[in-house]
């Protein structure tokens, strides 16, 4: 695919992206008091959930769109005596709230099914902490438009622990519940490590991998909406409706 064309996919992708989550959000907002009294703490720790998400990620796939516009991906701007890479900013704060979103998702899945944290549990959040505290040093270069080596494995392999057991107990519980809206969540959250993990691991090497992040990013979406239809009783022209149409 030539440059251009790629270039101009993902800003439409992004932009589009974008509209369709924060409405995804707006919607959970809207309709929060039609939720039944026992779904009620699943739908407020869903929609925190994507709350995050949709910040972070206005910060990660929002500022690419905007340093495409300022010129191209190594846009910087001086703060304090510091060049600050706009992409690395928007990576950086992805990176942060996508790991509340899983620790927010462990909570979705303790009030679906009533379950208790255990050892496991702990673990998950644990591994949560770890990842944030990962987050920290130098050697992450924020600045770099690719992720480094091996900084970029050592910071994400508590996030596929953390996501990857999230989706274990989801699946596990909603299979042995007949919850089928929870288990495709669980499914779709399984697909978008399948895009993420070669991301990953091998995006230094072949840059082009990095377009699995559209499938990635539309199953988070195939998350919102079913939990949207599910405990919001809403349905998926609700959340790109004007405020006050629904």
């Amino acid at each position: 695919m030539p440059e251009s064309a790629r270039m101009w996919t993902e800003i439409t992708f992004n932009v589009v992206y974008l509209i369709v989550v924060w409405g995804l959000v707006a919607a959970m907002a809207r309709r929060r008091a039609t939720v039944p009294p026992t779904s009620r703490n699943t739908a407020r720790f869903m929609m925190w959930a994507f709350a995050l998400l949709a910040l972070g990620d206005t910060g990660h796939v929002g500022f690419r769109v905007l340093a495409y516009a300022l010129g191209d991906l190594e846009f910087s701007f001086g703060f304090l005596g510091r060049q600050i890479g706009l992409v690395g900013l928007g990576a950086m704060a992805t990176a942060f709230t996508v790991t509340l979103f899983y620790a927010l998702m462990l909570f979705v899945w303790r009030a679906r099914f009533e379950e208790r944290f255990g050892w496991f549990e702990g673990l998950l959040l644990a591994a949560a902490a770890v990842r944030i505290a990962l987050l920290l040093p130098p050697a992450n270069q924020w600045n770099s438009v690719v992720p480094p080596q091996p900084w970029s494995t050592y910071r994400n392999l508590p996030l596929v622990i953390q996501g990857l057991g999230v989706a274990f107990l989801i699946l596990r519980d909603a299979r042995a519940s007949g919850d089928r809206t929870f288990l495709w969540i669980g499914v779709m959250i399984l697909v978008s490590y399948a895009c993420y993990i070669p991301v990953v691991f091998l995006v230094q090497r072949v840059p082009l991998l990095g377009m699995l992040m559209i499938p990635k990013t539309l199953a988070y979406l195939g998350i919102g909406f079913l939990a949207y239809s599910d405990l919001y009783g809403g349905n998926l022209s609700s959340v790109t409706a004007k405020p006050g149409t629904t």
